[in-house]
């Protein structure tokens, strides 16, 4: 098990080939919107919009969408007025799911969650039922075999880093969120390339998934939440075995 979130891990590897590019740039526009709105729209200023920002060119998002979602944000542009919101529960095998919500009709984005939810053999819980079993880290992801390990571990210290967690196949950079900034231009100034970069939820603790038929609802219920039109993140606590993993994606 890595140190964030698997489904994160199976996220980045099928993203590519299974996620629709309008979707993301759904997903990117959204929070380009609420970060100029809550932070202003000057990036310099503004850590989260500069990280939304970051995050919308590394999937090629063009420029002109870009500002023009900036705009909406702050006013200069009429838009849709989104708000956040979070929503918790646990799917198959008392694995803890936390759902990072952007929707402008919240009743419509709970009624969605929830039948997601009931669908897929979990159960929506009362605020605060999870959210206490995953910490808000800063979160830098290194294919192993495109960076040098003492290369990773030298840069990550100079920059303040808190840890550095290799895994079977990536090296990752955990930070606390407020200097996830400074220590990936560290990386960008050594010209070391990462493959993600973001704000994210690491779980404290794991749950062992081993039976095969479970491990697959799990995942049914993650894609399932994730290609809701509301919803922006999901974060789960699981741990399936690679061997079964590899049966079942």
């Amino acid at each position: 098990m890595s140190g964030h979130s698997k489904w994160h891990s199976i996220r980045h590897k099928k993203g590519a080939v299974d996620v629709k590019r309008g979707k993301i740039f759904s997903k990117l526009n959204k929070e380009l919107m609420v970060a100029a709105r809550m932070g202003g729209g000057d990036p310099a200023g503004n850590p989260r919009l500069r990280q939304a920002i970051a995050a919308a060119k590394a999937e090629n998002m063009p420029k002109d969408n870009i500002e023009r979602a900036i705009k909406k944000g702050t006013g200069e542009l009429e838009g849709v007025q989104y708000e956040e919101t979070i929503y918790e529960g646990y799917g198959p095998g008392g694995v803890a799911v936390l759902v990072e919500v952007m929707t402008d009709n919240k009743n419509r984005a709970a009624a969605d969650i929830r039948y997601i939810f009931n669908k897929r053999g979990g159960n929506l819980g009362e605020a605060g039922c999870v959210a206490w079993m995953f910490d808000k880290r800063g979160l830098i992801v290194f294919e192993r075999d495109q960076v040098d390990e003492d290369d990773i571990l030298e840069a990550a210290l100079e920059a303040g880093a808190d840890d550095v967690i290799t895994a079977e196949d990536q090296f990752e950079v955990h930070t606390d969120p407020a200097m996830l900034e400074s220590v990936k231009q560290a990386f960008d100034d050594r010209e070391l390339a990462y493959a993600m970069a973001e704000i994210t939820m690491i779980p404290q603790n794991t749950v062992k998934v081993e039976d095969e038929s479970q491990a697959n609802q799990v995942l049914k219920l993650m894609e399932a939440i994730e290609d809701s039109d509301d919803v922006q993140k999901v974060y789960a606590n699981f741990d399936i075995p690679d061997e079964i993993l590899q049966r079942i994606t």
